[in-house]
C-alpha cells in the first residue's frame, strides 16, 4: 500500500505482522520469566560492559512514546571514574540529610527491611550511571521556548523501557532519587531546560551481592477486569 498524508504529514503502513495465540503467550512467557528476575541492585562488580550494549539498551528507552513525539529526555553516561566520586559525594550530602533530618520515623521503620543508608558506593562501583534528565521545555531556533507535553510521564515511560532493556539484556540497576538533585544539573553542566529525573546505576551485580527477600503483592491485589 502507498503512504498516505493526514493534516498534511505523512504517515507509513504499520505491519509488523500478528503472531497466532502460542505464539503471544509465548513471547509473554519468556518475558514474564526474564523480568520475575529483576532486582534493585546495590553492589555491583568492577566488570565492564562495552559501550555498544549501553547503547542499545538506551537506544531501546528513546523508542518510547512520548506527548506529542516531543522526546522531552537526555540519558548522560557517566563512565569517568572522578565524576562519579564527585555524583557520590554530592549525592551522599543530600542523603545523610534525608535519613537524620528529612524523613519522618514512619518512612525511616519502611526502609529498614530493605537495608538502606545514606552510604551510596554503587555510584562508584558500577561501570556505569545513566542519569536521565527530563525537558521541562524545548529550545527552538534562535533559542526559542517551545513547550513539552506530558513530561513527566513521558520521561517516565521511557525510563521503564530503559530497566527492561538492561534486565533483558542481562544486566543489573537501581534506580536513585536523592532529594534535591540539582546537583546533577551542575556536575553535568547540562541546560536550563533540564531537570534531572532519575539516577541508575549499571552494570553486573558482584558476586557477593545480597538483595531484600522481599514479597510482592498478591496478583489478584494487583489486577481487576471490568
Amino acid at each position: 500500500m502507498l503512504p498516505k498524508t493526514i493534516n498534511g504529514h505523512p504517515f507509513v503502513l504499520y505491519n509488523p505482522g500478528a503472531p497466532g495465540e502460542e505464539e503471544l503467550l509465548v513471547n509473554s512467557e519468556a518475558f514474564l520469566s526474564k523480568i520475575r528476575l529483576r532486582r534493585s541492585v546495590r553492589a555491583f562488580s568492577s566488570r565492564t560492559v562495552s559501550r555498544k550494549v549501553i547503547n542499545n539498551i538506551i537506544e531501546a528507552a528513546t523508542l518510547a512514546p512520548s506527548g506529542a513525539n516531543k522526546q522531552p529526555w537526555t540519558f548522560c553516561v557517566i563512565e569517568d571514574q572522578e565524576i562519579k566520586k564527585k555524583i557520590r559525594q554530592a549525592a551522599e550530602k543530600e542523603e545523610y540529610e534525608s535519613y537524620h533530618n528529612r524523613m519522618n520515623e514512619e518512612w525511616l521503620k519502611d526502609l529498614r527491611p530493605l537495608g538502606t543508608n545514606w552510604k551510596k558506593s554503587f555510584l562508584e562501583d558500577a561501570p556505569y550511571i545513566i542519569v536521565v534528565f527530563k525537558q521541562v521545555y524545548e529550545v527552538g531556533p534562535g533559542g526559542a521556548r517551545k513547550n513539552n507535553y506530558y513530561v513527566n510521564e513521558s520521561v517516565g515511560i521511557a525510563c521503564g523501557f530503559l530497566l527492561s532493556a538492561i534486565q533483558m539484556a542481562g544486566l543489573a540497576a537501581l534506580t536513585h532519587t536523592p532529594s534535591p538533585m540539582n546537583f546533577l544539573s551542575e556536575i553535568l553542566d547540562r541546560p536550563e531546560n533540564e531537570r534531572p529525573f532519575l539516577i541508575i546505576p549499571v552494570g553486573y551485580p558482584s558476586d557477593d551481592c545480597y538483595v531484600p527477600d522481599i514479597q510482592r503483592k498478591g496478583f489478584e491485589d494487583t489486577i481487576k477486569y471490568f
